[in-house]
């Protein structure tokens, strides 16, 4: 008897064991534009494909964000790092600099340069660790690559610690990379490259691939004539890039010998389902329906290879949505619930002619970007003036706009704490503000930064694992992602 005991207790010992194995490849692949209801509706198109698979084994949740959402990349950074904006820096994809006076892409890195592209991109501007530093640090003989869309979000999940980083030039048709990481641009992009495979999919007529009375949210027009694209012409927003990248990347596991040996691996991806025409991350249209079938499918062949290459249960993938055009304000019209739109550029205009009233002609605003004003400080030192007084003056000020719930200056700012949340240090201006529920916030006239209204968008999580792991019960926090992966 105690015999059989021993044996048991042996059994469930290297069961334990061999079920918490790390698995030899981790995928993490982050969905533009996909929605929990959008999952929900289109499952019964599903018969098969990846989405099924995951909708059927995964572990299923939702993630809110503890800081604003503007529909940019701030929302990858916390995804990537587990921490905030105020930790983690990108609090918008752009920034002011007091030294030009001009808005700089938040990657910009004129000290490396690009490969196949002239953008000088690097991930210096993020403060904190991310999944592939943890990854690094964990397994320093790790194999990590990130393959995406568009190069900012790329350059986010490669971190600081990959391998190498590539994504798709729309124009040029090629994959392009960053000298920022080791390995520039990887051994397999650079063969499709050479043998024209963007080009080849660019080439594509993208049509319904069903009759249109089947999809469930097609507008009039779609009614009538149904849609058409040529894939090249749109081709960051047609499902060829999903395709694209998910082809890079088992390319990439085939050539660098991803998951087959002892050594954790990881794979990063930027997936989208944001079609040409689209206004809202939910379903408004049979373009953004067939997106979700397509992807569908190339999540299905990403897991089928990796079943037969590395085996169902030596690797894991976690899918994680973000948000970027929330819902549209038609939408809230329709439920009397009117959007009005706040305009940076003409607030710091305003702020300069009511500062001029008061001290003189002079330029005592810099300029504005996002909820910041940047007040010229050098000419306050100069005039001998008391910069918090006029940071209080400013504030009230802007307190009396339309649209605008509370103003402070920036040193204060950690006292709310979304807003706090929000900001990143280096790039708080004097004087910020926080817009009320219904605002969306302009810049040049043009270009609406505040693109997600919603006061609380959500994401779904998927998490497919051959592991045995206890998992979080309800909705998580998109600062849990990092913890939940390396559990």
């Amino acid at each position: 008897m105690r015999k059989i005991y021993l044996y048991i207790t042996l059994i469930f010992s290297l069961l334990a064991l061999f079920s918490t194995a790390a698995p030899r490849l981790t995928v993490v692949a982050v969905v533009d534009g996909m929605t929990a209801e959008n999952l929900s509706l289109l499952r019964p198109y599903w018969q098969q494909g990846g989405l099924r698979t995951l909708s059927e084994e995964a572990f299923q949740t939702t993630v809110s964000y503890p800081h604003l959402v503007y529909g940019g990349n701030e929302t990858t950074a916390t995804l990537m790092t587990g921490a905030t904006p105020n930790r983690h820096g990108y609090s918008m994809d752009a920034y002011f600099l007091r030294r030009d006076r001009k808005n700089h892409d938040m990657l910009e890195d004129e000290t490396t340069h690009g490969i196949g592209t002239p953008l000088h991109l690097s991930p210096k501007a993020l403060l904190s660790q991310t999944i592939t530093d943890r990854m690094r640090l964990q397994y320093p003989a790790a194999k990590i690559y990130a393959v995406g869309i568009t190069p900012e979000t790329t350059v986010l999940l490669a971190g600081h610690a990959a391998n190498a980083c590539c994504w798709i030039d729309p124009e040029n048709q090629q994959w392009v990379a960053t000298a920022a990481y080791s390995e520039g641009l990887t051994a397999a992009a650079y063969e499709q490259n050479k043998s024209g495979r963007i080009t080849t999919l660019a080439a594509r007529l993208w049509t319904p691939r069903m009759d249109m009375l089947t999809y469930s949210s097609p507008t009039p027009q779609e009614q009538k004539k149904g849609f058409s694209y040529t894939a090249g012409d749109v081709l960051l927003h047609a499902p060829e890039a999903n395709t694209l990248v998910i082809e890079l990347a088992l390319a990439i596991q085939q050539t660098e010998k991803l998951g087959l040996d002892a050594t954790p691996d990881l794979m990063m991806l930027q997936l989208n389902t944001i079609s040409p025409a689209a206004q809202t991350d939910q379903i408004a249209s049979a373009e953004q329906e067939d997106m979700y079938l397509r992807l569908n499918q190339d999540l299905g062949f990403l897991m089928e290879q990796l079943d037969r290459r590395i085996g169902h249960a030596n690797y894991q993938i976690l899918v994680v949505g973000r948000p970027i055009l929330g819902i549209s304000a038609a939408a809230l019209s329709d439920i009397h619930m009117p959007v009005q739109s706040f305009n940076a550029d003409r607030a710091a205009a305003l702020t300069g002619t009511y500062l001029m009233a008061l001290y003189g002609h002079e330029r005592w605003v810099d300029g504005a970007y996002g909820q910041s004003v940047y007040l010229n400080r050098t000419l306050i030192e100069q005039k001998r003036l008391n910069l918090e007084t006029i940071q209080r003056q400013v504030a009230n000020f802007l307190m009396d706009f339309e649209g605008v719930q509370i103003a402070m200056p920036g040193y204060e700012a950690s006292r709310y704490p979304i807003l706090g949340a929000t900001l990143s240090k280096r790039h708080t201006g004097d004087v910020v503000f926080m817009l009320q529920p219904g605002w969306r916030l302009m810049q040049d006239e043009k270009q609406i930064e505040d693109r997600v209204i919603d006061d609380n968008p959500v994401s779904p999580l998927l998490f497919w694992t051959g592991t045995l792991r206890p998992m979080p019960q309800g909705k998580m926090d998109a600062t849990d992602i990092v913890d939940l992966i390396f559990k």
